[in-house]
């Protein structure tokens, strides 16, 4: 029996450490487990054009590339990902014009091959070392590669400029060499015919609360007009919790029988080992966001330089997101700043997450506490590392206002820590019983949830929270979320519109 050839997108993992990017890298290990299955990963930039790989089709009127020149040229494709030409608008415009063209006129966008043999140490720290254990290095480089010349953003931008003058032209993806291709979000292409084309999907943000993201009238318009046109092309959907497949089919009622529920895999390097409390200030001094700077002769600054006696001490909340609107920071200083006016002068709050979007007055807000050294914002914060701060947190607080899966939940159940989360649809469906759920417009039920977790008289409570949440967290393990991508890949042929 031929190995299902399964080709998946890597171009998020680009993007950070969490959210996304995150279920990208863990998506594409755990595929890479599976036994009849071929994963080979397709490598994109949202902005810049690559140098092509090398191509698939042999030409008798060219004499074949020499090694060291097929190097050459992979060579030129790792820095043209790395620090390639900006495409501004003009370049943006021709390659629109250039894609328009080429799709009525019945031509396709061609892949390129990438051989991982030489540049294993590029492909595993750009895109994967973020997320996966050394342990991965064999498993994740032994794989194939591709390269996707064109921008993703000017695919996104050719169908936009097209549908102004009638008629919306994706460009065509040339994947004849493969039976699937799973992208994290709506793509701005069709397959090949053979192809089946799964888009992980994670949430419906950038349509049903397009206040809360960034660039709107773009990211909104990219996400509504690809989706439909996944839609209207039968793609399949496997999405990663059942609230956000309810908003897909909300949407797009067609889409409901090609569309499942299959939940991310949690890293496995989350656990309720033994952790120290030590550990604690290290990661701070290390993972100290440093672009948010106090004064030098400020308190933050002193508490950093601390002795080790002081700091062990520390007795903080947790929260683990990117810093911007949707992810609700601000209930949750509101909140902490009554519990240390009212009960707990000492707690502290410890913030891990990049600067998103509209975060300065997120920032600002956080300022004097981070000036003081009683709240620390934290990036670039290693799993090993961050599996201590969720074991050391009083609790962990997760008080978005919207999400489509919230791995910070998880990792922190898998971890030993307590959850608190804003009661919307998905936290229930994800964390079940083992959360303190509390009404996220509401900063007194936030403090009131976050009480009844940390207070010693009710530490009960607290012990309950961490003994279901270690048993609610191993439904997102590798070994109950793989087996059913194994049975999902075995796709019946979709009827096309």
């Amino acid at each position: 029996m031929q190995p299902i050839r399964v080709l998946v997108e890597l171009r998020p993992a680009l993007g950070g450490h969490a959210g996304i990017p995150q279920a990208t890298r863990l998506l594409f290990r755990s595929l890479s487990l599976l036994e009849g299955v071929r994963v080979e990963g397709l490598l994109q930039s949202a902005e810049r054009s690559l140098t092509p790989g090398l191509s698939q089709r042999r030409s008798r009127l060219l004499w074949p590339l020499s090694v060291d020149q097929q190097l050459n040229r992979l060579s030129r494709t790792v820095i043209s990902i790395e620090t390639g030409r900006w495409d501004s608008y003009v370049f943006a415009t021709l390659h629109t014009i250039a894609m328009a063209l080429k799709h009525l006129f019945g031509g396709r966008q061609q892949l390129t091959s990438f051989d991982a043999l030489h540049f294993r140490d590029f492909l595993w720290r750009r895109f994967f070392a973020q997320t996966l254990p050394p342990d991965d290095f064999d498993i994740i480089t032994r794989a194939a590669f591709r390269i996707a010349r064109v921008p993703w953003t000017a695919m996104h931008l050719c169908a936009l400029v097209t549908r102004k003058l009638g008629y919306p032209l994706y460009p065509r993806l040339n994947t004849s060499d493969f039976d699937v291709m799973i992208c994290e979000t709506p793509y701005p292409a069709t397959v090949a015919r053979n192809t089946r084309l799964v888009i992980h999907y994670h949430d419906a943000i950038p349509i049903l609360m397009p206040h809360t993201i960034s660039d709107r009238r773009l990211h909104q318009a990219f996400h509504y007009r690809a989706l439909r046109n996944n839609v209207d092309h039968g793609a399949w959907f496997a999405c990663v919790s059942d609230a956000t497949r309810r908003d897909l089919v909300s949407m797009f009622p067609q889409a409901e029988a090609r569309s499942v529920t299959i939940h991310n895999v949690v890293s496995h390097l989350y656990h309720d080992g033994p952790s120290e409390a030590s550990r604690v200030p290290e990661i701070i001094r290390i993972r100290l966001n440093m672009r948010i700077k106090p004064p030098l002769d400020s308190a933050f600054r002193r508490a950093l330089l601390a002795d080790s006696a002081q700091v062990q001490k520390l007795d903080y909340l947790l929260i683990v997101s990117t810093i911007e609107p949707r992810k609700n920071h601000l209930t949750l200083l509101s909140a902490w700043e009554n519990l240390r006016a009212e009960r707990f002068p000492a707690l502290k709050l410890i913030i891990v997450g990049a600067l998103g979007w509209r975060q300065k007055r997120i920032v600002r807000k956080f300022r004097p506490w981070l000036e003081r050294g009683d709240a620390f914002l934290l990036e670039d914060v290693l799993a090993p590392e961050l599996r201590v701060l969720y074991a050391q947190a009083r609790a962990t607080v997760c008080p978005s206002f919207g999400e489509g899966f919230d791995f910070s939940g998880v990792e922190a159940m898998k971890s030993g820590s307590p959850v608190v989360a804003s009661d919307i649809p998905v936290h229930r469906e994800i964390f079940s019983d083992a959360a303190e759920y509390f009404n996220p417009y509401s900063v007194d039920a936030l403090s009131q949830a976050i009480h009844a977790v940390i207070d010693p008289v009710r530490s009960e409570r607290r012990g309950e929270l961490v003994a279901r949440g270690a048993v609610v967290s191993t439904r997102y393990s590798l070994e109950n979320i793989l087996p059913r991508w194994q049975a999902f890949l075995q796709l019946p042929a979709p009827t096309t519109p």
